[in-house]
């Protein structure tokens, strides 16, 4: 059990307001120290150390080291065990031990309706003691925006600051040598925030000969099947490679499969089992949905081409931006990218290569300011469609859509000459000839997901998506 002072007890009494805990250092907590910053090599900042505590508080607290041969911004990441929500109030505490008079920084960072960094300095007056202090994010420092305002899930110690200032360099933040113990940091407790989606799934592509498509992440026809098996984990075949920091999810839009990428930045896909040459393929096709105004921001992509080695030889990128496909006010709608290849640039990586090669697509690396994304639909074609001989519209009813056991299909103008049934990998599931205009199909053996039933009806074909439950 954590010791609480008297003098916490009269502090947090007299704001008025519940100071909870965020994060302290005890086993058990799921908060975390994240990485230093500063500087690397022999003016690295000392790692912070959990360890016992001494004096009024003999629980675990973190140690932080300074280095007076650091940059004087240095300091450490942390990962708040519980969010804190500064949208009303804007003062946290913290207790602090130290034997010297010291001013230093903090941050809470990962903001979510507000901005997403907001600054404050902390100051503890020395003597040997354990001190509550508090801090109030409501002046500009660092250059970061004020006040705070929303929930907040990270939270930063610059190890140094100093009296007044408002930037690390002007005036200028001495680094002397110091030592001091943090614990209990507390503040308003936050309930997670309500992300916005899609409420609609994303459009629908063409349909296209399989020929023409080269796919990395679409279940909307038959044609569209990706390249290899793309997961979520490892750096090989995945859409969330651990050398970008964004994390990707499978969610489901409308029973549409859609990928969420979170804490966007960078997200890289690779897909090195299904690497394919592109030569021939003219367009580029990328469904994305963000709740993020789109003015002044921006969504980057490329592929890495390989030319049969085992990293990037040159790639091709585009970034789309306010003067081309983020239009102002596109936010909360599906907005379908499809451009010709020659719409990008070249990367020429390093000098000597073949530019614009794409012999060798192995990688697609999306970085971004739009904060979440949705996205589906992402492939190259050939931008042909299949003809009216090989393809017509559906004039097949299928219910009940979602099924659990039985799936019935029935034709609205003629004889089902033929009935398929395919997964998302392509792979065919359930074959039937009838020749009649009603079919009952026994799905109860079928994981549950996505399907495609592709029917031939007068020799046309045509695909419908079900779900099974």
């Amino acid at each position: 059990m954590k010791k609480i002072t008297l003098l916490l007890f009269l502090f947090t009494f007299s704001l008025g307001y519940s100071q909870d805990q965020l994060l302290g250092f005890e086993p058990g907590e799921t908060g975390s120290v994240g990485a230093t910053f500063g500087d690397i090599g022999a003016n690295a900042v000392p790692t912070p150390i959990v360890e016992d505590g001494t004096g009024t508080n003999t629980t675990k607290v973190l140690k932080i080291v300074g280095n007076p041969a650091c940059e004087p911004w240095q300091g450490v990441n942390l990962t708040l065990t519980s969010l804190v929500n500064l949208t009303t109030t804007k003062t946290m505490t913290m207790d602090v031990f130290s034997d010297t008079p010291i001013t230093f920084l903090v941050k809470v960072t990962g903001g979510t309706g507000g901005p997403a960094i907001s600054a404050a300095s902390a100051s503890h007056t020395g003597g040997s003691t354990w001190q509550t202090i508090s801090f109030t994010f409501t002046t500009s420092l660092d250059g970061q925006p004020t006040p705070a305002n929303g929930i907040y899930s990270g939270f930063v110690i610059h190890t140094y600051w100093a009296p007044g200032a408002v930037s690390f360099f002007n005036p200028t933040v001495p680094t002397p040598a110091r030592t001091f113990y943090v614990d209990n940091i507390k503040g308003p407790l936050g309930a997670p925030p309500v992300v916005p989606q899609p409420l609609t799934a994303a459009p629908t592509p063409p349909n296209r000969a399989a020929a023409d498509v080269k796919s990395l992440f679409s279940d909307a026809l038959v044609g569209y099947t990706p390249v290899t098996v793309i997961g979520y984990t490892g750096d090989d075949n995945t859409f969330n490679t651990s050398w970008c920091g964004a994390t990707t999810t499978l969610v489901q839009i409308e029973g549409n499969n859609t990928n969420r990428i979170t804490g966007l930045g960078c997200e890289g896909i690779a897909f090195l089992a299904g690497r394919f040459d592109a030569s021939g393929f003219t367009y580029f096709h990328m469904d994305i949905w963000t709740a993020t105004p789109t003015q002044d921001k921006s969504f980057n992509f490329k592929f890495s081409n390989w030319n049969g080695t085992t990293g990037e030889t040159n790639a091709i990128e585009y970034s789309a931006n306010n003067s081309n496909i983020l239009t102002s006010g596109s936010e909360g709608t599906w907005i379908s990218i499809d451009l010709p290849l020659t719409s990008f640039n070249c990367i020429n990586t390093p000098p000597g290569n073949a530019c614009p090669s794409v012999s060798d697509f192995a990688q697609f690396v999306i970085t971004s300011d739009l904060g979440t994304v949705y996205y589906d639909n992402l492939y190259l074609h050939k931008n042909t469609t299949l003809g009216t001989d090989d393809f017509e519209a559906s004039n097949v009813e299928l219910y009940p859509n979602p099924a659990t056991n039985v799936l019935n299909i029935e034709s609205t103008t003629s004889t089902i000459e033929r009935v398929s049934v395919y997964n998302l990998l392509g792979q065919e599931v359930i074959s039937r000839t009838p020749n009649t205009e009603l079919v009952t199909l026994d799905v109860a053996s079928l994981q549950v997901g996505v399907y495609v039933v592709k029917t031939s009806i007068d020799g046309n074909i045509s695909s419908t998506r079900f779900i099974k439950e």
